[in-house]
C-alpha cells in the first residue's frame, strides 16, 4: 500500500510526550482515514479507532464512550502506559470540542496518557470548534489533495493524466472508463461535499447560488472575475458579500478558491476581483463533456487545465505554510501567480499554449516590486512535470 509522506509527520508528533491534541484535517477523498489505519499499523501503542459516520444526530455521549474505551485499553495493556485514540469525522458531533476539552483536561489532572488524533473532512467546521474550545491544546496537520508525484508513485499517472484527472486516489482506478469516473467525482465527491459538508452543517441562505458559484468556478478556473460579474453570470440578485462568503466556504471544503490580487497593501488585496481557481483539476474535468483525448487536442481548454493544475499545486502546497498565493494585474498586463513567503516574492508566468487576453506584465511587476525570482513554467521554461514535482520552498 502506498504511504503518503505526511504519515512521517504524524508518527513523529505522536511519538513525543503527550502535549497536544493532533488534528488531521482536509478535503474529502484525500486519504485521512487511510493514513489513520496506516498509523495504527506503524505504532506499538494500543489504539482505539472510531468514526462518527453512523452516530445519531446530537449523540454527544458517543465521544465519552469512545474515550472510556481508550482509557480501559491502558489498564488492559500492562506493557504500555499510554493509548492512541483516533476519532474520525469528528465535526459530525455537535459540541464536540467542548466535550473533548473536558475529557482532555480530566486526563491531564489524573495523569492519564490518552493521545488523541482527530480527523475531519469539513476544515472550516473543525477549525471553528478548535478555536472556540481547544485553544492552546491542539496542533493541526493539513492533508491536501494528492500531488503529481504521489499519483505517479501510487498509480503510475502520467503528467497528462494528472492534469486532466487530478489528484483523487479513490477514483484513480476508474480513469479508463471516463463516464464512470465522471459520475464518481460528481456523485461521491462534489455532491457529498456540497450537500453534507457545507449545506447541512453551515447556514446557507441561498444554496442554489452556492452550487452555481462552484460550477462557475470550474468553468472559469484561471480567469479573473469581479463579484459583480459573477452575480451577472449567475443571474442572481444577491450581494457581493454573500458571494465572497460562499467562496470562502468552498475554499474551506478544498474545492474552489478565489486568488486575490497582489498590491502590496492588505486592504486592496481583499477588495480586488478574485482569480477563480479549482483546487483539484478533476473537478473541472468531471463537469465537462470533453473527454481526455479530446481535451489534449483542444489547445485553449488544455491550456486552462495546465494553468489550473499549476494554481492548485501552489495553493495546496501553501496550506499550513508561511506562504501566500496571489496574481497581479494592471490594465492589460498580468502576472499569472505571485508567491509571497516572508519578505520574499516570486513571480510566475505559465506558458500553457492557450491564447490570453492580457499581455505579460512581468517587467512592469519587476520594476515595481523587485521579486526575488521570475520563473517561466512550460514552453522554454521549467517543464510542467518538474514544477508540479516540487514544493514552493524549492523555488524560493
Amino acid at each position: 500500500m502506498y504511504t503518503r509522506p505526511v504519515l512521517e509527520q504524524i508518527v513523529s508528533r505522536l511519538r513525543e510526550p503527550r502535549q497536544f491534541i493532533q488534528v488531521l484535517t482536509g478535503p474529502r477523498q484525500t486519504g485521512k482515514t487511510t493514513l489513520a489505519q496506516q498509523l495504527m499499523n506503524e505504532t506499538d501503542v494500543p489504539c482505539h479507532y472510531a468514526a462518527a459516520d453512523d452516530v445519531a444526530v446530537g449523540d454527544r455521549i458517543w465521544i465519552e464512550q469512545q474515550w472510556d474505551i481508550a482509557r480501559l485499553r491502558i489498564d488492559k495493556e500492562q506493557s504500555s502506559s499510554e493509548v492512541l485514540l483516533i476519532l474520525d469525522e469528528i465535526q459530525k458531533i455537535p459540541g464536540w470540542s467542548d466535550i473533548i476539552k473536558r475529557l482532555w483536561d480530566e486526563d491531564i489532572r489524573n495523569n492519564t496518557t490518552v493521545k488523541v488524533l482527530l480527523l475531519g473532512s469539513a476544515p472550516l467546521l473543525v477549525q471553528q470548534g478548535l478555536t472556540e474550545s481547544l485553544a492552546g491544546r491542539f496542533e493541526t496537520i493539513h492533508v491536501t489533495h494528492w500531488s503529481y508525484p504521489e499519483m505517479y508513485d501510487a498509480f503510475g499517472f502520467s503528467i497528462d493524466e494528472f492534469i486532466y484527472f487530478g489528484g483523487y486516489p479513490g477514483a484513480a482506478g476508474l480513469i479508463y472508463d471516463e463516464e464512470r469516473w465522471k459520475r464518481y467525482i460528481t456523485d461521491s465527491l462534489i455532491e457529498t461535499t456540497l450537500s453534507k459538508d457545507i449545506l447541512l452543517m453551515t447556514r446557507i441562505d441561498k444554496p442554489v447560488l452556492l452550487r452555481r458559484l462552484f460550477h462557475l468556478g470550474c468553468e472559469y478556473s484561471g480567469q479573473i472575475l469581479s463579484y459583480t460579474k459573477m452575480l451577472g453570470q449567475l443571474q442572481d440578485a444577491g450581494n457581493t458579500t454573500t458571494l465572497a462568503h460562499y467562496l470562502d466556504l468552498l475554499t474551506g471544503a478544498g474545492m474552489l478558491t478565489g486568488i486575490q490580487k497582489y498590491a502590496g497593501e492588505g486592504f486592496r488585496k481583499r477588495g480586488s476581483s478574485p482569480k477563480l481557481q479549482v483546487l483539484n483539476t478533476g473537478l473541472m474535468s468531471a463537469l465537462t463533456r470533453t473527454l481526455f483525448n479530446e481535451a489534449m487536442t483542444d489547445r485553449n481548454y488544455w491550456g486552462r487545465l495546465v494553468e489550473s493544475a499549476i494554481g492548485a499545486h501552489l495553493h495546496n502546497a501553501s496550506v499550513g505554510k508561511n506562504s501566500q498565493i496571489y496574481y497581479w494585474r494592471e490594465r492589460s498586463r498580468e502576472v499569472d501567480f505571485v508567491v509571497k513567503s516572508g519578505s520574499d516574492l516570486i513571480a510566475l508566468e505559465v506558458k500553457s499554449g492557450r491564447k490570453k487576453a492580457s499581455l505579460t506584465g512581468l517587467q512592469e511587476f519587476t520594476n515595481t516590486y523587485n521579486p526575488k525570482r521570475k520563473l517561466l513554467i512550460g514552453n522554454q521554461g521549467i517543464p510542467v512535470a518538474e514544477f508540479l514535482s516540487k514544493s514552493i520552498t524549492d523555488w524560493m
